[in-house]
């Protein structure tokens, strides 16, 4: 079998997979909606995965 074998990606700690939220500000517009804003996570910018460390690609312990 020479099938290759991606790495699993792994979940942002940070955000624990979810990347982006939308918060209110609080009070509505004119047209009776909340208003709000889109916030992405500052560690993924908004991918909610992390990148592998190459240690563990390797597979030796780190």
């Amino acid at each position: 079998m020479t099938d290759r074998i991606t790495a699993p990606a792994r979940v942002c700690s940070n955000c624990d997979g979810f990347p982006t939220v939308r918060v209110t500000l609080g009070g509505r517009d004119r047209h009776g909606n909340l208003r709000t804003i889109t916030v992405h996570c500052p560690a993924c910018h908004g991918t909610g995965t992390r990148p592998v460390r190459t240690a563990q690609l390797v597979g030796g312990r780190a």
